[in-house]
């Protein structure tokens, strides 16, 4: 089952002030963006994060699934409403998270 984006807005909408959220349609499902970094996927209407050694030291709890076979686990966001926690763990993932790599220019030679 695909994710519907009025999920994925809902998402974003509350994320909005951890940064610049957004998001790309992938596969049939969604990459989830913050000022440039992917950080999560939404598959099925739910939010995958991915799994940071800051996010293992904030929430050692949270349950870790695969958003599709094959895929290796993320945090699993289950309570995605929950904006005082799901905030700042979303920007301290993002910090730790590398820099997207520069596109190729596939004009150049």
């Amino acid at each position: 089952m695909a994710s519907n984006l009025q999920f994925v807005q809902f998402v974003a909408d509350i994320l909005y002030s951890a940064g610049e959220i957004t998001y790309r349609k992938m596969f049939g499902e969604y990459g989830v963006y913050c000022d440039g970094k992917i950080f999560a996927l939404i598959c099925d209407n739910q939010l995958f994060v991915k799994i940071t050694d800051i996010g293992k030291t904030l929430a050692p709890d949270l349950k870790m699934a695969s958003p599709y076979d094959g895929a290796k686990p993320y945090f699993l966001i289950e309570n995605i409403e929950d904006k005082e926690f799901l905030v700042p763990f979303v920007e301290a993932t993002c910090r730790e998270l590398p820099e997207p790599k520069p596109k190729k220019n596939k004009n150049k030679k």
